[in-house]
Order: structure tokens, then sequence, then C-alpha cells
């Protein structure tokens, strides 16, 4: 019981990133690869800020702020220095590997007796958890159901956000830049404010990553921009086309399905050496799977 709900909040942890990237990549089509390196510096922001003594909370805003901040300044290379999207992302994961390397001051950082953001919610959840009958399990519960809130909360509030005037705007700026600047809209600002929120939500994933597993660490990242991208393209093979609630949704239940996958996988006895492999051969399925299905009607109805 404590493993697969250990499973289920690791997903819905990193589903924050599956969001961020379907912000950058459905809603701009921007390739962003500074996912990789705002996941690290919201974790290793946070981390050190914990470690200080800050409050939880103001720690792990603190990490969200910092990938928030990444993420304008690729925005930024690409909208006022004309670099193209892809290498702007470069650029700027490629300079975060310093970064989160001297604000860490280390590679690893443990939080051994440090309180997190989590020790406070399984405070508060626990109980109920408790009575609700998940005995030894209640504590990872309380971590489950403090994660299922938090990843809702985002759902809801990006849901109402791009419903909105500017919101709607953003988002016409990513499909139709051009239609966007007829209409007078400055579509490198949007691109800016859009990869911020990206990166805001990716480097949260990262600062409650590092504080479920008890540490931070400067290789953390690598391979979370893959994660994300596998998170959206299955979250879409699952539902098909949907309109932008039921996107963000599917999202979340994407990354949520790839965790359960892996740790499937893993349980089944694949070798660790070929998980990054088995990563691949998921997103590729998610993306060829769909296509096949649309086109098997096709091909009956002309027999």
């Amino acid at each position: 019981m404590i493993t697969l709900l250990s499973t289920w909040t690791f997903g819905v942890t990193l589903a924050f990133v599956a969001l961020g990237v379907f912000v950058s990549y459905r809603l701009f089509s921007f390739p962003d690869i500074t996912t990789d390196g705002s996941f690290t510096l919201g974790a290793v922001t946070t981390t050190v800020l914990l470690v200080s003594g800050h409050d939880p909370l103001l720690a792990t805003l603190g990490g969200v702020a910092a990938g928030a901040t990444a993420g304008a300044c690729t925005g930024l290379l690409h909208a006022k220095l004309g670099i193209e999207p892809l290498l702007s992302g470069i650029l700027m994961t490629t300079a975060l590997a310093s970064v989160n390397l001297v604000v860490l001051g280390r590679s690893n950082v443990p939080l051994a007796g440090v309180r997190t953001l989590l020790d406070r919610a399984e405070e508060m959840i626990s109980p109920a958890t408790s009575a609700a009958g998940f005995g030894e399990a209640a504590g990872e519960a309380a971590r489950l159901a403090a994660m299922l809130a938090g990843v809702s909360l985002a759902v809801l509030l990006l849901w109402a956000f791009f419903r909105t005037r500017l919101g709607t705007a953003m988002r016409a700026g990513g499909d139709t830049p051009t239609m966007a600047r007829a209409l007078g809209r400055n579509t490198g600002l949007l691109t800016v404010a859009g990869l911020a929120i990206a990166n805001a939500l990716t480097a949260l994933s990262g600062a409650l990553v590092a504080q479920v597993q008890g540490f931070a660490d400067v290789q953390m990242g690598i391979g979370m921009v893959v994660w994300g991208m596998a998170s959206v393209f299955l979250g879409a093979a699952l539902v098909g086309q949907v309109r932008l609630g039921g996107a963000l949704v599917a999202t979340v239940a994407g990354s949520i399905t790839f965790r359960l996958l892996v740790a499937s996988a893993l349980r089944a006895g694949l070798h660790p050496d070929w998980l990054k492999a088995a990563t691949a051969a998921v997103v590729l399925a998610a993306l060829v799977a769909p296509r096949l299905i649309t086109r098997r009607p096709q091909g009956s109805s002309a027999r």
C-alpha cells in the first residue's frame, strides 16, 4: 500500500512539470529545454532556503520565483535577441547548470531533520487519513492528498487564467502570432510571460520533489523535459481531442500513468540502465498510437 501511494505521490508531484511543458509546448508552440534547468533551480533554491531556517511555504515560493525568472530569461533571449526557441532553452539550461551548483554549494544537500511543506501537510491531514482506515500508510496518504489538492488548484487556476482576455491573447499569440500582432498584441512579451508561467510550474515540481525525497541534487533535473513531453502526449493519447480544461486534466493523468508504467516496468525486472530507453518507447507509442487509431477506420471503409 505504501509503495503504491508513494508512486502516485511522485507521479502527481511531477505533474507540475507536465503542466509546465503543456503551457510552453501546447499553448505557445515553444520547445523549451529550460525545463531541465528550472526544475533543478526550484529544488536547490527551496532546499537552501529550508536549510537556512526559512518557512517551508516561503522557501517553496522562492523556488517558484527562481524558476519563473529563468523562464522569463529564456523568453527574452528569443523575443528580444531573436535567438531560436530551441537554442534559447539550451543556452539558458547550460547557464543554469553553473547557477544551480553555485546556489546549492555542493552537488547534494540532504533535508534530514529539516521541517518541510510535506511534513506540515502530513501533520494536518494524517488524522483524517488515519480515520479513513489507511493505518500505517496514513502519512503517505496524507502526502498524496496534499499533492492532489495542489495540482487540482494549479489546473483550476490555469484553466481560469487562460480563459481571461489576457490568457486568451496569450494562447492566440502562441497559435497564430501573425494574427495576434495584427490585433496589436506584443507577442514577444506574451511569450516571455508564458514561459515564466511554464517554468514556475516546473520549478514548483522541483521544489516539491526535493521535499518528497528529502534531498536536492544538481543532476536531478536531467530528463525532465522528456518526462513532461511524455506526460503531455500520453495524456492526449488517453483522451483524444478535448478542450482546454480536459487537456489540462489529461496532462496530469498522463504524468500519473507514466509514473505507474515506469514503476511497473522496474517492478517487473527492467534494469534501471534501460529506463531512458523505455521512456523513449512510451513517448513514441503515445505519438504513433493516435495516428494508427484514426487511420484504421479509414482503411477498413476503403476496403
